[in-house]
């Protein structure tokens, strides 16, 4: 659909941003999105296959149905997307493996610049590896924790021992299935063997190690992340803060951290309120330095410090437009290859970070666990510094939004129940005597393909106007919270009745921050919990819930969508797989995959049919418990 057909956006700040581009003749991925009409219809259905030297090959039924190597369209659309689940395992489950090395490094070496900041947190993972922590140090027991956490990446043998948190009839039908998950690399390593030509061509046995690959991200790699996340920076608590561009200051340093690693992010954070950087700010003329995130190291400042977000994915380029960031620093995924050029034509200074991410001709700083303090203070020296060098009065749109984030699988039993009383009870009796209808979890990115932000709000807000409470994580929470979903008070304007007097019993919003996309796996323990507190069945796929990605974008999307579904979640996607030339798994991953793990997909592009999907899965759920009726229907 073109730009005459729909708005770009349905947020009003980054409306403005994109008209002040148009003027100063400056391109966006929305233009980019434009020029790239017609995209190929072979690539969107998945039927084109690149995977040796004997094609590329195309199936175009009635004149080619199968590529020279004779493998057909359902083999083809499979391998092809099984491969993005690979690509997303691989990159969430590497942001875990990063987080548990510097878990290692605190431990080790006592003048590292992290420290454990969440004992209990530690106590509590070492408790999952089984590990006996009588007499030993706090450091002690996490340098057991975290070479733990690293053999899981690199085991052949045994399951990820963080799978077997899942309910016992999950994981007994994960191993029934042969889709435990054994080592994280192991999987993604098979995944991609299978689909080397001559290998897997059984679209049902592509789509089975997909799942299993899927699992080990989603239970394993990002779980090890936000667990360890936790112990070394602290576990998240409810707080408030502000969102949208109109968070930059014109009077202040402003440094954008953009990506998706927080072990930088966090040095950032620290570097900021360094008494010799702050009193260079105001040398050079500025009243403070002023930190704020986009993309999902946003959301992981916001939950653990309060300080502010200043967009979501398809902001990035337009936060940089504004002329009031002195510097942008990123790390790894979501980062636009296009702030590179954009960063000539602004004085902001842009600076990658990893040695996994680098951009040509943009400055490098290389970041390193062992040296992250004296890194991050010079990145933000380099911002001060930059200061001097604005020539032209910033443009920064004045729309902000209050949120309330930072909400957990742990807070969620504490402030229903209290902390010395945590339980889940309360949430599964409120959905047992129909005041809740059920849960959903609304996450992924952003798409130019779809309406900026308006696929997530709209779904939101039909799903808690239907009793609905959401839990969302990523872009996707960035766009809610920038709709003024996650205020406590618009559960009075928008929440059905049932929804509204929870939301004022316990003092929080109808919509749920639980962090960042990595932080999914919250959510798959969030459902754990309310398993095994009783009275919802045996299983996930038992529980009156759904998933959705409206907006996704990312092949981290396509692997967090499989570990849902094979955790036994009905999830709706906003826009399908690239999978439609193949009728066969179209078919397979809407309707047949259901009989074997319990969830499904559903492809709907308008956010309130799509709500109403979920709904109706909630409904059915909650008739097959034999629960109560909704008392407000």
């Amino acid at each position: 659909m073109t730009e005459e057909k729909r708005p770009r956006t349905i947020d009003p700040a980054s409306r403005k941003m994109l008209q002040f581009a148009k003027e100063a003749g400056q391109e966006t991925a929305w233009d980019r999105w434009d020029a790239m009409q017609p995209q190929c219809k072979f690539g969107s259905e998945g039927v084109c296959c690149r995977i040796c030297h004997m094609g590329p090959c195309r199936i175009i039924p009635g004149k080619s149905d199968r590529g020279v190597c004779g493998a057909n369209v359902d083999t083809i659309a499979a391998r092809n997307l099984v491969r993005m689940i690979a690509a997303g395992t691989a990159a969430h489950s590497d942001h875990g493996r990063d987080v548990a090395h510097a878990l290692l490094l605190a431990a080790q070496d006592e003048d590292s610049d992290y420290m454990i900041k969440d004992p209990v947190k530690l106590y509590s993972v070492a408790a999952l590896y089984g590990i006996a922590m009588e007499d030993l140090s706090d450091r002690e027991i996490a340098a057991k924790v975290a070479k733990r956490a690293l053999a899981e990446f690199g085991q052949q043998d045994g399951e990820l021992e963080l799978a077997q948190r899942a309910p016992a009839k999950r994981v007994q039908l994960w191993r029934n299935l042969d889709i435990m998950p054994r080592g994280v690399d192991r999987e993604v390593v098979e995944l991609m063997h299978r689909t080397h030509m001559g290998v897997d061509t059984d679209y049902r046995n592509l789509i089975k190690q997909g799942m299993r690959a899927s699992l080990a991200d989603g239970w394993g790699g990002s779980m090890i992340g936000t667990e360890l996340q936790d112990v070394l920076f602290g576990t998240p608590k409810p707080l408030r803060s502000k969102v949208n561009l109109g968070v930059l200051d014109k009077d202040q340093v402003n440094i954008i951290v953009h990506g998706h690693e927080p072990v930088l992010s966090e040095m950032a954070v620290v570097a900021s309120h360094d008494p010799e950087l702050l009193a260079l700010a105001k040398e050079v003329g500025a009243t403070g330095i002023n930190l704020a995130g986009i993309c999902c190291t946003a959301n992981e400042i916001l939950m653990r410090h309060g300080l502010p977000i200043a967009g979501n994915f398809l902001q990035q380029e337009l936060a940089m437009m504004t002329g009031a960031v002195d510097l942008m620093m990123v790390d790894v995924q979501c980062v636009m290859p296009a702030l590179g050029d954009l960063a000539t034509h602004f004085h902001t200074k842009l600076v990658t970070t990893s040695p996994k991410a680098k951009i040509p001709g943009v400055e490098h700083v290389q970041f390193s666990e062992e040296e992250a303090l004296e890194v991050a203070k010079k990145i933000v020296r380099m911002a001060v510094e930059n200061f001097r060098n604005r020539d032209s009065e910033p443009f920064i749109p004045n729309e902000t939004m209050d949120l309330v984030a930072g909400f957990t699988a742990e807070s969620v039993s504490n402030f229903l129940g209290g902390t010395y009383r945590a339980t889940y009870r309360p949430l599964n009796d409120a959905i047992i005597d129909g005041r809740l209808r059920g849960a959903a979890g609304v996450v992924g990115c952003n798409n130019p393909k779809i309406t900026h932000d308006w696929a997530h709000v709209e779904m939101t807000k039909e799903l808690i106007k239907n009793d609905v409470l959401v839990l969302t994580t990523g872009c996707s929470a960035i766009a809610d919270a920038k709709a003024g979903l996650m205020r406590p008070e618009v559960a009075f304007e928008l929440a059905g009745k049932g929804l509204q007097e929870i939301c004022e019993t316990v003092g929080i919003p109808p919509v749920l921050h639980v962090g960042s996309c990595v932080d999914n796996s919250r959510i798959l323990m969030t459902l754990t919990h309310m398993v095994n507190e009783g009275g919802l069945g045996a299983d996930i796929s038992d529980l009156p819930i759904a998933g959705a990605a409206p907006e996704w974008m990312s092949e981290k999307a396509v692997s967090i969508g499989f570990y849902f579904v094979a955790s036994g979640v009905f999830t709706t996607l906003g826009m399908p797989f690239p999978i439609e030339g193949s009728e066969a798994l179209t078919k397979y991953l809407t309707v047949g995959i259901e009989e074997v793990v319990g969830g499904k997909f559903a492809f709907e592009a308008d956010p309130i049919k799509a709500a109403h999907l979920m709904i109706e899965h909630i409904d059915k759920k909650r008739e097959a418990l034999k629960l109560k009726k909704l008392m407000y229907v």
